[in-house]
């Protein structure tokens, strides 16, 4: 059994490439479909999710990564008897959370939230290594790259400071060793 791990945007594939790379995660890319994350909101629109899953002979389980997994994950029919299940894994309202959570700016966020979305207040407040967050993988590894554990650190804080999800929803942390 293999997982497709099918990240919403480029920065949530950079952020779980980071934490496979450190050995941060519950699994290893060996226990990935073609030993990847993939960026895919959706199987059927996905050329190289697609091969994967034909190349596999077994079942997959699919975690899916993102801020905004509303909608639903369409498993075309071909597929349907090799997907075991499918779990989300959200990161609300936005993966730069994680950077104001780092920057221990959440308090800052918090009286401006009605606003300024996490985004905007990112690229008004975080500054790393005299450069501005530009919402770009780059600056994600650039943060986080060499200080693993402050990433890992974020997002179990996220988790205890969001609560909870809807029912069927995860946090990034339940995938964390």
């Amino acid at each position: 059994m293999k997982y497709l791990l099918m990240c919403e945007g480029p920065n949530e594939l950079e952020v779980i490439r980071m934490l496979l790379e450190h050995n941060k995660l519950i699994f290893t890319a060996d226990d990935l479909l073609n030993l990847t994350p993939y960026h895919a909101r959706q199987i059927g629109n996905n050329a190289a999710v697609k091969t994967a899953l034909n190349l596999y002979q077994g079942n997959v389980h699919v975690l899916r990564i993102g801020d905004k997994l509303s909608d639903e994950l369409k498993v075309p029919r071909e597929y349907k008897g090799k997907i075991a299940d499918i779990k989300k894994y959200c990161t609300k309202p936005e993966l730069e959370m994680l950077l104001i959570i780092s920057e221990n700016k959440e308090l800052d966020f918090e009286k401006r939230k009605s606003t300024t979305s996490p985004k905007e207040f990112s690229k008004e407040n975080v500054i790393y290594n005299r450069s501005r967050y530009d919402n770009s993988t780059a600056f994600y590894r650039e943060y986080y790259g060499k200080q693993i554990n402050l990433l890992v650190d974020a997002i179990k804080r996220y988790k205890q400071l969001k609560g909870k999800h809807q029912r069927d929803e995860f946090y990034l942390a339940d995938l964390l060793k």
